[in-house]
């Protein structure tokens, strides 16, 4: 899906809230040539029945970010709980009462000519209406992609590093073309790191597979969440090892997590069937879970949820708290 915003909306840029259309960068700035920003991604889903947006694990993602920004030494000025106020408020100020994608970006703001980072840093929040990332009910079929995943010693693959999406730009570019819907990376090794945007988990002889984050992959929240609701309300053992390429073509099930695709089930591999080419019962049962823990629906993980506009019945259970947003 391709989110495109309406120039109205309201963003939180340079330390206020103001119209999308008023949020402008210089065309020399530092990030732009020299791909030097850190961004998050953060959900929010809303939900008819409590009439209420609930902001999913929205610390956790902020703290994540800061610690991120920090590899190229990008500091933002404000902690976790206050940038999570900010999110809030950017959505009641756009009155969405729809599923939302929130994107921050950190980068490096300087106007010049040169790859040298110094300390003139700058950031961003926008959260705007977002759906389905990737489109697939009856399953996607993926492509491992000839591009490698890039290495943690060239630029590290935990953290949503700007300049490093290009990486994924042409893994996904390249399998698209040749007629798949998403992209796995191999890394270096030859063994199984991830999407082009996303995780990668397997299921093969009753246990859910991964590969570790030492294997260049991005440190999930959502892989972190699903690997609970596995564990919790699944009983499933869950293992995080290495995956070899082969194993994509044996395997009882498979299928991407992350923010922004929640969890999307894999029904083919470079035009292999996965087991029966049908979405697989892990993943249906997992998918269906994610839906109910991020939407405030299921009991024991509300501990997730924060939300936005504190209906009554969103108040009848213990969430989050969110801090006021000391700017306006």
């Amino acid at each position: 899906m391709k989110a495109e915003a309406d120039p109205n909306l309201m963003v939180f840029f340079n330390g206020q809230y103001l119209p999308m259309r008023e949020a402008r960068v210089g065309i020399l700035t530092h990030a732009l040539h020299y791909g030097t920003g850190v961004f998050e991604g953060i959900r929010a889903y809303w939900d008819e029945e409590q009439e209420e947006m609930f902001l999913v694990r929205g610390l956790e993602h902020y703290q994540r970010w800061k610690l991120n920004c920090g590899i190229l030494r990008i500091e933002v000025p404000r902690p976790p709980e206050e940038l999570a106020a900010i999110t809030a408020e950017l959505i009641r100020r756009n009155q969405l009462r729809t599923n939302t994608y929130i994107r921050p970006l950190a980068y490096k703001c300087a106007e010049r000519i040169g790859v040298a980072i110094d300390d003139q840093d700058a950031f961003a929040v926008v959260a705007l209406p977002f759906g389905d990332y990737l489109q697939g009910d009856g399953g996607l079929h993926a492509g491992v992609s000839s591009w490698r995943r890039i290495e943690d010693n060239a630029i590290p693959a935990r953290a949503k590093i700007c300049g490093a999406y290009v990486n994924s730009a042409l893994a996904s570019d390249e399998v698209r073309r040749s007629g798949f819907d998403e992209a796995i990376f191999l890394n270096e090794n030859g063994q199984v790191a991830e999407g082009a945007t996303c995780n990668l988990f397997m299921v093969r002889k009753g246990k859910l597979i991964t590969p570790p984050v030492t294997e260049n992959v991005l440190e999930g929240i959502t892989r972190d969440s699903i690997m609970e609701l596995a564990a919790r309300e699944l009983g499933i053992e869950v293992v995080e090892r290495p995956i070899d390429r082969s194993e994509l073509y044996i395997c009882d099930e498979l299928f991407y997590t992350g923010t922004a695709v929640g969890v999307m089930p894999i029904v083919r591999v470079d035009h292999r069937p996965v087991k029966d080419a049908a979405i697989g019962p892990v993943a249906r049962e997992l998918k269906q879970l994610y839906f109910q823990a991020t939407h405030g629906r299921l009991a024991g993980y509300w501990k997730w949820l924060a939300p936005v506009y504190m209906s009554p019945k969103a108040r009848m259970h213990q969430a989050v708290p969110l801090v006021e947003a000391s700017v306006r």
